[in-house]
């Protein structure tokens, strides 16, 4: 029988974006990174993972269940969200070996119930968004906070998903790798809060939904053992960038933010193809993008202004460009001129029409190019590269720089925004479940 005091919450948690990055690890079962990493926290409003965890006495056999978008998947004795959760369960049990009334939650079975809306294993960063969310969700559950820092959550986020300890914040977050040899100083910090540089927004060119040919975990361990690259990246390169992109982000100077967010993504890329065998999570719409952005950014600098956009590629080939507020209506034109039949929710009401639909049509045209009064600086060459068939871009997801974890609601299946029923599964049919 269950207890009459259900003990659940339910909480949200972002994607971080990457705008210096993680790649390689130096101790592959902590998830200690080679280097420090920095990235930006978008809007959850369009990009997140909500996860609903409840404990109770009557959940013993099995001790643990857990469901992703729908389907069961199994708890690993040595897998790392196992690990996860026995951490939560230590600080919980810390809290209660202090406290003798607090009801003894850490011994009680879980009950996990996690959705994205986003794909997942597509280079959109879906696991650090939904391991941040489980650590959020048992944060809260338990109770941990404010005993409990946040970059001391980070820790245990960081042995789940090395970069989902950075969505445990919003705004600007740098991943500090740390030097010891048990992870202790390997967390994440604030550089900047999520209304610092609210103006600072995002266009997700969603060139491909599938899984990766290489997984991140997979490649990083090939480019630490092969990449000589690699390792000037890690002595060289990134500690140089991290106080220069800082610098920046405090200054809110989008051309030198820029400037520094484009070569590296330029520079992991090329340790990817510095791998032996080489990695390739670019493809020719990815390098077709990049080529767009370097020639509008210089006519706009030949012009005497500023560049306009800066893009950004994780472990995919999913662009994401970075523009102030006041460039992303020419940005988005320009996508979708050369990009056309896109799906595209237009949340903020950018198009001309100002529907707030997808708009995508099997002989939809390219959009016009936008012209000199929409910003198009004079000097553009529109020649830069074609006009792509239809859906070489498949989705946009026009976002902005958005806060960390929210709790939604603590409660039982009654609440609206819980995932799970009265009987501690998901409210939502499982689609299938995994053997």
């Amino acid at each position: 029988m269950a207890s009459s005091t259900i003990y659940e919450a339910t909480c949200s948690a972002p994607v971080n974006i990457a705008v210096i990055k993680y790649w390689g690890k130096r101790d592959t079962s902590l998830i200690l990174p080679t280097n420090d990493s920095l990235s930006v926290t978008l809007d959850q409003d369009h990009l997140r993972s909500v996860t609903t965890a409840r404990a109770d006495p009557s959940f013993s056999s099995p001790p643990e269940r857990l469901w992703l978008n729908g389907v069961e998947e199994e708890i690993k004795s040595q897998g790392r969200m196992r690990t996860c959760i026995d951490e939560m369960r230590k600080l919980r049990k810390g809290l209660e070996d202090k406290d003798d009334k607090l009801p003894k939650l850490s011994t009680y079975g879980l009950r996990i119930c996690s959705e994205n809306n986003f794909p997942t294993a597509a280079g959109l960063a879906s696991s650090a968004s939904g391991f941040a969310a489980l650590i959020y969700t048992l944060a809260s559950l338990y109770e941990l906070q404010p005993a409990v820092s946040t970059s001391h959550l980070s820790r245990i986020a960081r042995q789940g998903s090395g970069s989902a300890c950075r969505s445990l914040f919003g705004g600007f977050v740098a991943w500090q790798g740390g030097e010891t040899t048990d992870g202790s100083d390997s967390l994440a910090v604030e550089v900047a809060p999520q209304e610092h540089w609210s103006e600072l927004q995002a266009l997700i060119c969603v060139v491909s939904d599938a899984k990766k040919g290489t997984p991140s975990t997979a490649g990083m361990q090939r480019t630490v053992a092969t990449s000589p690259l690699l390792q000037h990246r890690i002595r060289e390169v990134v500690p140089a960038r991290m106080k220069d992109i800082s610098q920046a982000i405090k200054a809110r100077d989008f051309n030198r933010f820029a400037e520094i967010t484009m070569a590296d993504s330029n520079n992991f890329h090329a340790t990817c193809l510095d791998t032996s065998p080489p990695i390739f999570y670019m493809n020719d719409v990815s390098r077709a993008i990049v080529q767009l952005v370097e020639e509008v950014n210089r006519a706009s600098e030949e012009a005497g202004k500023g560049k306009i956009v800066a893009y950004t590629y994780d472990a995919g080939p999913n662009a994401v460009l970075y523009a102030p507020k006041e460039n992303v209506s020419l940005v988005l034109g320009l996508i979708r001129h050369y990009f056309p039949n896109a799906d595209f929710d237009d949340t903020f009401n950018l198009l001309s029409s100002g529907a707030n639909a997808s708009h995508r049509g099997a002989n939809q045209p390219a959009s016009p190019l936008p012209t000199q009064e929409q910003g198009l600086p004079a000097g553009f060459n529109s020649a830069v590269i074609p006009v792509h068939e239809a859906g070489a871009v498949r989705r946009l997801i026009h976002t902005q720089v958005g806060d960390g974890p929210r709790l939604l609601a603590r409660g039982g299946a009654d609440d609206e925004v819980g995932l799970l029923n009265a009987e501690g599964e998901p409210k939502r049919l499982q689609r299938s479940k995994r053997a």
